[in-house]
């Protein structure tokens, strides 16, 4: 399985995450999740307390938040809900999770575009934690908050999306067949 970065999480810093799971998020299944890193940039996938795969990543320009229309990349524990895409060619574009037929050109510089443009893959983010990311006006699962893929991405490991989580083209479809719905995923600003 191929790493996007060098792993810097060491054992202690496993054993500090496991430790704040456990004390914060007592009857969830962490057996294989995914662990968001704001303040690092990248997402891990974690099975048994094993770091699998580092991913680097684009969280929100506007940073961390949880508010309807901030622009900023929710946190707490989610679960995905929803997968889209499957088939869908490297590189196109979704609208409303469907495939417009179109591709984008893939940037691996630091080309910025004026469009947001959702590719390849999508695994659509709901909050659990009421109040939190879930209902009202922080509801994570309205705000279409995604792990999606980019036609930017060389702009991945510094922040600049609208809100939600970006990847590679090709590993958001390598995730997409390791994951399925239910599997949770915790954003922290740490």
């Amino acid at each position: 399985m191929m790493l996007a970065s060098p792993t810097p999480f060491d054992s202690i810093q496993v054993a500090a995450l496991k430790a704040y799971v456990e004390q914060t998020y007592e009857g969830y299944d962490f057996e294989v999740f995914l662990y968001v890193s704001l303040k690092d940039q990248k997402m891990y996938l974690i099975k048994d307390w094993e770091v699998e795969t580092t991913y680097l990543i684009s969280g929100a320009k506007k940073g961390a938040g949880n508010r309807s229309g901030s622009n900023q990349t929710p946190t707490g524990l989610h679960k995905i809900a929803e997968k889209h895409g499957e088939g869908v060619p490297l590189g196109g574009i979704l609208k409303a999770r469907h495939f417009t037929e179109k591709v984008a050109e893939i940037f691996t510089d630091e080309t910025d575009l004026e469009t947001d443009d959702v590719t390849t893959r999508v695994l659509w983010l709901q909050g659990v934690e009421e109040g939190f990311n879930k209902g009202g006006n922080v509801d994570s699962y309205q705000r279409y908050i995604y792990i999606h893929g980019t036609p930017e991405e060389g702009l991945l490991g510094k922040p600049a999306s609208h809100g939600c989580i970006r990847m590679k083209n090709q590993q958001v479809i390598e995730l997409f067949e390791q994951v399925g719905t239910g599997t949770l995923v915790l954003i922290l600003n740490k």
